[in-house]
């Protein structure tokens, strides 16, 4: 359940989640797959929020890097290991981690990164140093998640090759990401994709559009309990001469009229051309509608249906 909430953006859940359930697990017995499934867990949990310190004290307290289980483990221990690394700086040892999760995880057929996204933190590690491996990482991470096809993990995929790319190259790249991710509930990840683009955005000389994927990216950020990221995008607003705004709050699951008109009309078979004009309104508006839509209920335009009970 956990897990699931952390996929979805819902971060102070899943971190009030995962602690419940290792402490059961801890119960349980020290080194048994219910413990290392809440540990990867709550590290990838922290680490999302910003929380490294924290993060870092978890695997200091369980002993992460000591050894690696033998056991199927989700997320892979090692490469949440690489991941921590990687967040506090340490690049070289980020890598050997974060590429030998890789090569064990390959050799046992596990290429989906949707399952596994070892080499969109590698890409990431290579990009303080050599930015044309880190593209190529970056552009395999890309053709898998395609392959496998989920937009969550597309999108994913795409924000990470766009940081080994040029700016006016990004652009494109992220707002293919976002497309994506809208189609998602990955809130969390959508936030990123959002805050990237905008970034972007301004350092082209495109100002007002900038505006709009940053204030968005912030509240987007927020709702999902990414601290650091929201505190990113609002640095960013900050740098670009904007003065953020204060953030919406509002119930995370009930959908609004607009949203539920969306919905209704997407799980009926609409496409977003077709809703706008059902609407009265344009297509990018029926796309952030319907990016809410699956946020709050956790779904994609193919589960609209039975979530709505239609």
């Amino acid at each position: 359940m956990a897990y699931v909430r952390f996929r979805r953006g819902r971060l102070a859940e899943a971190e009030d989640l995962v602690r419940t359930g290792l402490q059961i697990a801890d119960r349980v017995g020290q080194g048994t797959p219910a413990q290392w499934y809440a540990i990867g867990t709550l590290i990838e949990t922290l680490l999302a929020r910003g929380n490294v310190t924290e993060a870092k004290q978890v695997a200091r307290t369980y002993k992460l890097a000591e050894g690696f289980p033998n056991a199927v483990v989700y997320p892979d221990p090692q490469a949440v290991w690489g991941k921590l690394l990687l967040a506090q700086g340490r690049i070289k040892e980020a890598e050997q981690h974060l590429a030998a999760a890789g090569k064990r995880l390959d050799l046992r057929g596990t290429r989906n990164p949707s399952w596994c996204p070892w080499q969109l933190d590698l890409a990431l590690a290579q990009l303080t140093h050599d930015t044309g491996l880190a593209r190529a990482t970056a552009a395999e991470a890309v053709s898998r998640a395609r392959a496998f096809g989920a937009s969550s993990t597309i999108g994913h995929a795409l924000r990470v090759s766009a940081a080994t790319t040029d700016p006016s190259q990004a652009v494109s790249l992220l707002q293919e990401a976002v497309d994506h991710l809208e189609q998602s509930p990955a809130a969390c990840e959508l936030a990123h994709a959002l805050v990237d683009h905008g970034t972007a955005l301004h350092a082209i000389g495109d100002p007002h559009q900038a505006a709009q994927q940053l204030y968005r990216g912030m509240e987007t950020a927020a709702a999902c309990g990414a601290d650091a990221l929201a505190s990113r995008a609002r640095a960013q607003l900050a740098s670009a001469g904007l003065r953020p705004r204060r953030l919406h709050t509002s119930e995370q699951d009930t959908l609004t009229v607009a949203e539920n008109t969306a919905a209704r009309h997407a799980a009926l078979g609409l496409d977003n051309s077709e809703i706008a004009k059902e609407m009265r309104t344009d297509v990018q508006g029926v796309s952030e509608l319907l990016s809410a839509v699956f946020t709050k209920l956790g779904t994609d335009r193919l589960g609209l249906r039975r979530a709505l009970g239609i």
